[in-house]
């Protein structure tokens, strides 16, 4: 008889972010990188000045990305025939625009303003901040690091800024409350939240940013659920705007949409984005499902919020350790890991499996050493307590996270160190196969 699992509760919605802030990271992937570092400057330009050139050309390119998926992706939603992006050369800016968004299914809020998170390594510039709110719908948590400036239309700027800044933007609410049962839903076709709380906001971000690609035929067929991921989607989508954009002259929105895609792919680096459970074994986790069956949910519960209290404390640990040494311009093992391009050759070329089949693989393998690692790299009480909810207490305990795992980090930035060595090639990979399929030549 088929065992009916709610294995859904394993993820916890308030960890839909992978890495914390990914900009700063990929600053240290790109700085030294010819091919970025050595491009030329790009104009800025707003986005309907890029959809008006070219309408026409990104709807023919939608379109083949919807077939692509239709054929390519097992549980893919198709996109409604509603939501095509058609041609039509008399509607206005804010139509056009409005009407790609839905196209892409995004969240019709989504902000795609004219922006720059700059390099914490820098120093500060000296145009005057920009509202958090002009960037992103998500409402920035206590300790955010995320830092914006505004650009203005025609301004040059660095490829690498624009690129760096773009793969953090896809957090910014792009994938918020888009399933049937999120409250104020679009009509976008996804069906029904497949895991976590769909009363939460945040958490509706998840199926977007996560890959459960290699759990075994065994969970697949207990919780089929988890197969409903749309992360490939995304970099096919932004990846072949990026193409597009490169190839008519919109070299600005090439480096931009590339960033965006390459945040999905970096997500899947991550452990806990790759595997519903790093830590615990298929058998335990049907186990203690069992008994919450049976009217025993204290071992379940606790399994959800230690696995939820590890990923929290690698991403604090990561997130802390790059920032501050962006600050003080030093470079320590996880610089030189996001740096260290003599990796990049040891994985495949890229190619559209690549997402599922290398860096999702990867981060799946390393799933169980990553979680052994923050075990013992970090105060027992926030990694082996299950009585105490971490991410429910970020404002009290992180301060003390931070001092206490001084004396007690090494293997956990040695795990960490070598998942952003991951993080690293893979972006460099991607975003070298993108270049590629726009013509092998640099784009200007």
């Amino acid at each position: 008889m088929r065992l009916l699992l709610a294995l859904s509760a394993l993820l916890l919605p308030l960890f839909a972010q992978a890495w914390g802030n990914h900009t700063p990271m990929c600053y240290r992937a790109f700085e030294r990188v010819p091919e970025v570092a050595g491009a030329a400057p790009v104009k800025a330009e707003p986005l309907v000045d890029f959809l008006r050139d070219q309408e026409p050309a990104i709807a023919r390119t939608l379109d083949a990305q919807e077939a692509w998926a239709r054929q390519q992706l097992v549980n893919h939603a198709p996109r409604p025939e509603a939501l095509r992006f058609v041609p039509d050369a008399g509607r206005s800016d804010a139509e056009r625009r409005a009407a790609f968004i839905a196209a892409l299914r995004l969240a019709p809020s989504s902000r795609l303003a004219l922006y720059l998170q700059p390099d914490p390594r820098e120093a500060a510039p000296a145009r005057p901040s920009l509202e958090a709110a002009v960037v992103t719908v998500v409402r920035p948590a206590a300790g955010s690091t995320q830092r914006f400036v505004a650009l203005q239309p025609g301004e040059a700027v660095a490829p690498l800024a624009v690129l760096a800044s773009a793969c953090d933007e896809p957090d910014y609410g792009h994938d918020l409350n888009l399933f049937d049962d999120n409250p104020g839903h679009p009509d976008y076709g996804f069906g029904k939240q497949p895991f976590g709380n769909p009363a939460v906001a945040i958490g509706s971000q998840a199926p977007f940013h996560m890959g459960f690609f290699h759990q075994g035929a065994i969970f697949n067929a207990l919780a089929p659920n988890f197969a409903r991921t749309f992360t490939e989607m995304r970099v096919q989508q932004y990846g072949g705007l990026a193409v597009l954009a490169w190839q008519t002259g919109h070299a600005y929105w090439g480096w931009r949409f590339a960033g965006m895609a390459l945040h999905h792919v970096e997500d899947l680096t991550q452990p806990y984005h790759a595997s519903a459970a790093p830590g615990a074994t298929l058998a335990h986790m049907m186990w203690v499902n069992l008994k919450a069956q049976l009217g025993a949910p204290a071992d379940r519960q606790g399994l959800v919020v230690l696995q939820g209290n590890r990923h929290f404390v690698l991403e604090q640990f990561q997130t802390r350790w790059i920032i501050d040494a962006a600050r003080q311009r030093r470079d320590g093992p996880l610089e030189l890991a996001l740096r260290d391009a003599a990796r990049d050759g040891r994985y495949p070329p890229w190619s559209p499996a690549y997402v599922r089949e290398v860096v999702a693989a990867e981060a799946f393998a390393a799933g169980p050493a990553t979680d052994a690692a923050v075990v013992v790299g970090a105060p027992a009480k926030f990694v082996s307590d299950p009585n105490l909810d971490f991410a429910a207490n970020e404002a009290r305990f992180g301060p003390e996270l931070a001092r206490d795992l001084q004396g007690q980090r090494e293997a956990l930035l040695g795990q960490v160190a070598e998942l952003l060595g991951h993080f690293g090639a893979h972006s460099r990979n991607s975003l070298r196969g993108l270049l590629s399929q726009a013509g092998g030549t640099m784009p200007h």
